[in-house]
């Protein structure tokens, strides 16, 4: 029996932040800088101008900055203490605890709001629609404004891991030997569909005519590419579809050279998502849902004397964030229990292995951080494989941060 870790070399990184970790701490501290400002604004105003509407609705967003808090504390821990080695499997998934925390607080203000609203359809209050009405449209904007903050400004790409494909990716790139030197085939999609990209690294430069791509998919559908010449490499001028994994036949004068591309698979759904700023959207998103309620409850209340409007969309608005943090508490619960976060993942791991005959006795999969997983896989064979040969079967699951490899040579 022989086992390994999950690296060609027994020292490896277990930094398993997700993709783009400081740019959202960043953003989520915005956030709080905003609603801190607006917090003072509130109280300030209304202890100045008599109104405890605004004093209220100060005190409010004091939660939601508190709830921000949380999450921006996370990020900022977790990037300090990602090379701690006290961490075994790094700091990634403290902003999963993070985010199953600001869930149960998210719970909790869904059942005050609704103990405060069926109390209210008892015993009336008074409302003063001059006051709450435009404290409720100011509460709007901030969480308008704290959401488009959290999503970069309207912008969010990329996936989990961190891969981009193009020039720079070597899984994407291929090196081929020929008679006249060295010559590098990728494809490339940076900013652009993807196309062959095929350029001399030694040797004479190569000419458009003289060079062509064919592709071999495992259906056997074949595709020719030919190529023009771009200034020091040569582009296919047609798109290659998805998904990215054929036998691309090179010509170049009258050799042909074959080069094998596998489709990468990354994790997908939960595994990549990054549940701290999950969590600190949703409590902007619940911030801002409740606002509307309550604006549109206002203006009924105030138009038809209807004042039980008004703690009816409290109601409304508390089974909401109640469901979006059950949500919240079931997928980021998952995470620290460990469950498998992609079956589709695991099952495709363990065809990638089974296919040649091997069996998988053991597999576990887990997630380490957004985008970032972790597996111990047992393998039963009766080939003189050793666990770098699985290693080099299993590298196109890019999301396989953390690999440990088991063999079990049966005679």
């Amino acid at each position: 029996m022989e086992g390994t870790g999950g690296a060609a070399s027994p020292f490896h990184s277990h930094v398993f932040l997700g993709e783009g970790h400081e740019k959202s701490e960043r953003k989520t501290w915005a956030v709080i800088w905003l609603c801190g400002a607006m917090m003072v604004a509130e109280i300030v105003g209304g202890l100045l101008f008599g109104s405890i509407a605004l004093v209220a609705d100060g005190l409010h967003m004091s939660t939601h900055a508190g709830a921000l808090l949380l999450a921006a504390l996370a990020y900022t821990y977790a990037r300090k203490h990602a090379n701690d080695s006290n961490f075994t499997f790094g700091t990634g998934k403290l902003g999963d605890l993070a985010g199953f925390t600001s869930a149960i607080i998210l719970a909790m203000i869904a059942l005050l709001i609704a103990y405060e609203a069926i109390t209210r359809i008892f015993a009336p209050v008074p409302i003063h629609f001059a006051e709450a009405i435009p404290v409720a449209c100011l509460g709007l904007a901030v969480n308008i404004a704290s959401a488009w903050l959290l999503s970069g400004g309207g912008h969010h790409h990329g996936h989990g891991h961190g891969h981009a494909h193009g020039a720079h990716d070597p899984d994407e790139s291929r090196r081929v030997s020929t008679d006249g030197g060295i010559v590098a085939l990728e494809v490339f999609e940076t900013g652009a569909p993807p196309r062959f990209r095929l350029r001399a690294e030694t040797g004479p430069a190569l000419t458009a005519q003289a060079a062509s791509v064919e592709t071999v998919r495992p259906d056997g559908v074949r595709q020719l590419f030919a190529m023009q010449d771009q200034g020091g490499y040569l582009e296919s001028i047609d798109e290659i579809p998805e998904p990215h994994a054929f036998t691309a036949h090179v010509q170049i004068g009258q050799q042909t050279y074959a080069v094998v591309f596998e489709e990468h698979e990354h994790a997908q759904g939960s595994a990549a998502r990054d549940n701290n700023m999950r969590a600190a959207v949703i409590h902007v998103m619940a911030d801002a849902a409740v606002s509307v309620l309550v604006i549109a409850g206002l203006l009924l209340a105030r138009t038809f004397d209807w004042l039980w409007m008004d703690p009816l969309a409290g109601i409304i608005g508390s089974i909401v964030i109640a469901s979006w943090a059950c949500t919240l508490i079931r997928d980021t619960g998952a995470i620290l229990l460990d469950m498998n976060p992609d079956q589709s993942m695991a099952n495709n791991l363990r065809d990638a292995v089974e296919n040649e005959g091997d069996q998988v006795a053991d597999l576990h999969l887990w997630r380490l951080g957004p985008g970032h997983m972790g597996a111990i896989i047992s393998i039963i064979t009766s080939q003189a494989r050793e666990a770098d040969y699985y290693r080099s079967r299993l590298a196109r699951f890019r999301s396989l941060s953390h690999l440990t490899v088991e063999i079990v040579h049966k005679s």
